[in-house]
């Protein structure tokens, strides 16, 4: 680098197999780039830390100008081993593991894992267990799509949907911490049913709910859908066809968002889903406006589902017969959050040696699951949340594999947002929704 006086603030460079990099130490940018417009790349990075890259997720755009080149995701920065862990722990304890993963909808990976660990044993859980699962997965659909319109419209740049959409959530989080007695990892789906029966006074919980989110959720449509600026954000951006979606094996909003109705409620139905009358919204625009109108319209069909299912509730019980596998038994909320009845644990532990000793080694040993392997997909708010698990007849799971639909929706972040600029690149992956601790795991 030389010293003369035109050029004493030029920037040294130096060559690497990523290209040649420039240090710049001060100067006029628009002086030290001008003959690096054109042949020159810049490589930045967006996140892990970055407030708008939707959770620990970093991306490395290579740009040239303000049009991005080429895009790269680079995760696993929530790594926690939770398919690995679930190999040292019984079969109900795994629920506790499963739910955490995707922390944004735990309850579609418990229903998913249960509907698995039941394929195994060949049991189906009760009738009014299974309604209780689909109203408790509705009500979680809802919260998870409220989070991906609140913090979509924060990275955006509308607070008002940020708090407008938190502040809904709140209603559906009080709605299931009033059912399970937990606002979040619930752990409440387990293998053969549920941990205990809805609580007096859950009916006009739930009807509140219903009629607080059928009176606000119009106003989204007013603040946000009509709104020049949010529709100019997000029209043609992110556009990805249907061809690319099943090529990249994507699946929820944003297939459907492309004109394929891929439900898995509608098209592989579980847990009762075909008895309840709901549509499947899906639009041919294939961009990140789709996929914002379509989950708000989920939105819509939740709630329907919702009220269906609270008239379809009949009384019986909520845990398989079968005293080997329902664990726990008579489990109540108490105020430690849960544990077992008093009546229950007096009996046990006053009146019966036989039904302490069997309650102790259920919860220590766990029941035995018949040699097998199943995969059990749901449709999570997300898309298509599957379940791989392999048993070699013991009390715990031999494998745990989970297709988790924020990992394989992920891939479709390159091809979305190449060709735009930075501040579509935003705007895609808001419309994708993913949760990196489902995709990490």
């Amino acid at each position: 680098m030389t010293t003369s006086s035109e050029n004493i603030q030029d920037a040294s460079s130096r060559d690497t197999t990523e290209g040649r990099v420039y240090t710049v130490t001060g100067g006029d940018w628009d002086t030290v780039l001008e003959d690096a417009i054109h042949d020159e790349r810049i490589v930045i990075n967006l996140g892990p830390q970055h407030p708008s890259t939707h959770g620990v997720l970093r991306l490395v755009l290579e740009l040239e100008g303000e049009s991005v080149t080429q895009a790269r995701s680079v995760i696993g920065y929530l790594h926690t081993g939770i398919e690995k862990n679930c190999e040292y722990r019984t079969w109900t304890q795994g629920v506790t593991f499963v739910t955490r993963m995707d922390y944004l909808a735990p309850l579609s990976n418990e229903a998913a894992y249960c509907l698995a660990v039941e394929k195994l044993l060949g049991i189906e859980a009760p009738r009014r267990a299974q309604v209780i699962r689909v109203l408790l997965l509705e009500i979680n659909r809802i919260s998870s799509h409220l989070v991906a319109l609140a913090t979509g419209g924060m990275e955006l740049g509308s607070l008002t949907a940020m708090t407008s959409g938190f502040r809904e959530r709140e209603e559906a989080l009080h709605v299931l911490e009033f059912i399970t007695g937990l606002r979040m990892n619930h752990a409440f789906i387990r293998p053969g049913g549920v941990a205990q029966d809805l609580p007096d006074g859950y009916e006009v919980k739930v009807k509140e709910f219903l009629q607080t989110m059928n009176k606000r959720l119009p106003d989204y449509d007013k603040l946000l859908t009509g709104q020049p600026i949010w529709r100019n954000r997000l029209k043609d951006v992110g556009y990805l066809p249907v061809d690319a979606c099943l090529a990249l094996g994507v699946t929820g909003p944003i297939l459907r968002s492309a004109g394929l109705p891929w439900d898995l409620r509608k098209t592989e139905p579980y847990l009762g889903y075909e008895e309840y009358d709901f549509e499947v919204p899906t639009s041919n625009d294939a961009d990140s406006f789709a996929r914002y109108l379509l989950r708000v319209e989920e939105i819509h069909q939740s709630l329907r589902i919702i009220s269906q299912a609270l008239k379809m509730l009949e009384p019986g019980p909520v845990m398989v017969e079968d005293q080997k596998v329902a664990w726990p038994a008579k489990l109540t909320i108490g105020p430690d959050g849960m544990g077992n009845s008093l009546e229950h644990v007096r009996k046990i532990m006053g009146q019966s040696m036989e039904s302490l000793i069997h309650h102790f080694k259920l919860v220590t040993e766990g029941f035995h699951v018949p040699a097998g392997q199943v995969y059990v997909p749901v449709e999570s708010p997300r898309g298509e949340l599957g379940y791989h698990l392999v048993s070699d007849g013991g009390t715990r799971p031999l494998r745990v594999h989970v297709r988790e639909p924020s990992f394989v929706n992920l891939q479709s972040m390159p091809a979305m947002s190449e060709g735009g600029q930075v501040a579509d690149v935003i705007a895609a992956v808001a419309s994708i929704d993913p949760v990196m601790g489902g995709c990490d795991r």
